[in-house]
């Protein structure tokens, strides 16, 4: 296997990016990747995961997972902690989508139950607004707009969109407290008002599924999952709020970077000491774009609960959700670092959280196994219930990978493929797909990606997460 000059083999799966590759370095990069993944591997994206490690206040490693791909100052699948004394925090290190997220819902059907397949998915897609301009059914006010903002799921579930088992079963019970409304702009209020409990574009999903194979059946039983079992996978983030926010704030954070004299090599990587006043503006704003992100796709969950009920009479509280995770934030947590437990701010970009057994913040009927870890298939490919691990709390701040990674932009994707194409293909397999044009098809093909399966092979080998059940797409709706 050929890597990149200067890359350094520390195990089968697992490379270093020593001090020293860009200058001024404070700590060393890690990424995890496989043989069979190498040839997915861009310069470009070791090059941001090294300049990431140059940033005031990093922590042990600079850190990317077996998706890594180029992205907008860190690479997608990259992960970072920073002390909160000398750190920074950093909009790159979140990305536009804030809370992009994935949401596992279980059902009591069995795939031999599932007859109406193709109106099970029409119903769907018109239960839920697609695409750009898809309009939400809701019409929020101004004040219920902060209710999101500042609430999240549990604002959902008290305007009667969820149950309250809903709520403790999300990643930080789907609200960051640290949500600051004033920082939230005008315009960027103004583009999620209509936009809320829709799924959008570009790679997000509603996906009915069937697992195919349990891995770990006694994780499985503790996370409501059999063979057979129909479930719904939610794919989506905050809409054009959270990009606006980071817009906003990215030229804040510009101007705070020289007025600290923060040398950095990437203007995309601007940024400003976490407890500065851009910088908690920025991480209000952040935190507020997650939680209108956890009421959308608790918005979402409801309409799909109720297409389930009308549809197949099932009770709506028989429809458990199993987790939901974000895979595009920044959050201050408790870490060992150097054998010193820590409280630092992990941004985690395209990177899944994955704690241990036993970790805080985690339901307690899943203490003993750990959290569970949804990482989505593209198109057409296979997605994976994992379960946390202690290893991923030593090796990456409790992290893991979050996806498959493109290895192909939209561009070219459209360039190679037409949205009937794919369809058909998809549907010779028995996969029905429905989206708001062709083009929305084309450019999320199951060839744009890396294989899901041996990405989620690599995090498993590692020990990050480790495998409990595969689920295979049977329905899709694609934004």
């Amino acid at each position: 296997m050929t890597m990149l000059p200067g890359i350094q083999r520390m195990g089968e799966c697992e490379w270093q990016v020593p001090v020293g590759y860009v200058p001024g370095m404070r700590v060393p990069g890690i990424f995890f990747l496989s043989e069979a993944l190498a040839g997915t591997l861009e310069e470009g994206a070791i090059q941001q995961l090294a300049n990431v490690a140059t940033m005031p206040g990093i922590v042990a490693h600079s850190l990317a997972m077996p998706d890594i791909h180029w992205g907008y100052g860190f690479p997608i699948g990259g992960v970072a902690g920073f002390s909160l004394d000398e750190g920074v925090i950093s909009p790159g290190g979140v990305g536009f989508d804030i809370n992009c997220g994935v949401r596992l819902l279980s059902t009591p059907l069995k795939e031999d139950d599932l007859w109406k397949r193709r109106e099970l998915v029409e119903r769907l897609f018109r239960a839920v607004p697609t695409g750009v301009g898809g309009k939400s059914t809701l019409r929020l006010s101004g004040r219920e707009l902060d209710g999101m903002l500042l609430e999240g799921s549990a604002w959902a579930v008290r305007e009667g969109y969820g149950i309250d088992e809903d709520i403790l079963l999300c990643e930080q019970n789907g609200c960051m407290k640290e949500a600051d409304t004033a920082s939230v702009s005008q315009k960027a209020r103004q583009r999620g008002m209509p936009q809320s409990g829709t799924l959008g574009s570009g790679n997000h999903f509603l996906e009915v599924q069937v697992v195919s194979e349990v891995y770990h059946p006694e994780a499985a039983r503790v996370f409501g999952i059999f063979p057979g079992q129909i479930c719904i996978m939610i794919h989506c983030g905050s809409r054009g709020l959270g990009h606006q926010v980071c817009t906003d704030h990215l030229h804040t954070l510009e101007a705070a970077t020289r007025k600290y004299q923060i040398m950095l090599p990437d203007r995309q990587l601007a940024c400003a000491p976490i407890d500065s006043p851009e910088g908690r503006a920025y991480f209000g704003a952040m935190a507020a774009s997650a939680n209108y992100a956890w009421a959308n796709r608790q918005v979402i969950m409801h309409y799909t609960r109720k297409v389930m009920e009308d549809l197949y009479g099932i009770p709506y509280q028989e429809m458990h959700m199993v987790y939901d995770v974000a895979h595009n934030v920044a959050k201050i947590e408790e870490h060992v670092v150097g054998g010193k437990r820590m409280k630092v701010c992990v941004h985690r970009k395209g990177a899944t959280r994955a704690f241990g057994p036993g970790a805080p913040d985690l339901p307690a009927g899943y203490a003993s196994v750990g959290q569970p870890v949804i990482i989505p298939g593209s198109m057409g490919t296979p997605s994976f219930l994992l379960h946390g691990t202690a290893t991923a709390m030593e090796k990456t701040f409790g992290s893991t990978c979050h996806g498959a990674g493109r290895v192909m932009s939209r561009t070219q994707a459209k360039k190679r493929l037409t949205g009937k194409e794919v369809r058909d293909a998809l549907g010779k397999e028995g996969i029905i797909v429905r989206a708001p044009s062709d083009a929305a098809i084309a450019d999320e093909a199951p060839e744009v990606y890396k294989p899901s399966i041996e990405v989620v092979r690599v995090v498993h080998e590692v020990g990050l997460s480790r495998l409990v059940a595969r689920f295979e797409p049977l329905g899709v709706i694609k934004g």
